[in-house]
């Protein structure tokens, strides 16, 4: 092959991710759109500070779909560690995406996580034996992560018990999200966390 040649990798052998805009010049850094067909790094950032922002963002929402969520106690916090199957599911979810507005689903799920990182968290403050909650500015990568995470609890309740599946969930959440639209789980959480903050200022 001659040096002139260039090879498009496309995600999931479909998607385009090198050309879609992060409008949130805050989050640029932290939402990595890396060239993969299918998105697993084996967990080889794990332990390196920061490594996580150089992880595809498809890979990260897998990662956080694999919790088993706090509907039960015991299982707080639990991994599935079924990855492939989760890729899977967001791999239909994105043609569902597809199929429902005829855009790119990648760039639809980028905007999700955009309009659901939010700005602001509270914190506790002990001082002179009293504590006080404060208002603080929440970090870039951190931001990311709590975005993903509302999506993935907001899919798990809407699936929980329902004849909805995991795909059609997932990919109403994300288009929802994505248009700001108040029935998102994630919306509601990011603007109740920050409805919290601001009376803590």
């Amino acid at each position: 092959m001659s040096g002139k040649e260039h090879v498009n990798i496309l995600l999931f052998n479909r998607w385009v991710t090198d050309k879609i805009q992060i409008k949130d010049l805050g989050l640029q850094k932290v939402i990595s759109l890396k060239p993969a067909v299918i998105p697993s790094t084996s967990g080889r950032h794990v332990r390196q500070r920061f490594k996580k922002a150089d992880v595809n963002i498809v890979e990260r929402l897998a990662n956080k779909m694999m919790h088993f969520g706090k509907r039960y106690a015991k299982n707080t916090g639990r991994m599935g560690g079924k990855k492939a199957k989760m890729l899977t599911v967001i791999r239909t979810a994105l043609d569902i995406i597809h199929l429902q507005t005829g855009k790119n689903p990648v760039e639809l799920l980028v905007s999700a996580i955009e309009n659901a990182s939010p700005n602001e968290d509270t914190t506790r403050i002990v001082y002179g034996g009293v504590v006080y909650h404060v208002s603080v500015d929440v970090a870039p990568l951190r931001r990311v992560d709590l975005a993903l995470r509302f999506i993935a609890e907001g899919v798990r309740e809407s699936s929980h018990s329902n004849p909805q599946t995991i795909d059609e969930a997932l990919a109403k959440e994300i288009v929802s999200a994505a248009t700001n639209d108040m029935s998102s789980h994630a919306i509601k959480k990011k603007n109740e966390q920050e409805r919290i903050a601001m009376a803590s200022r």
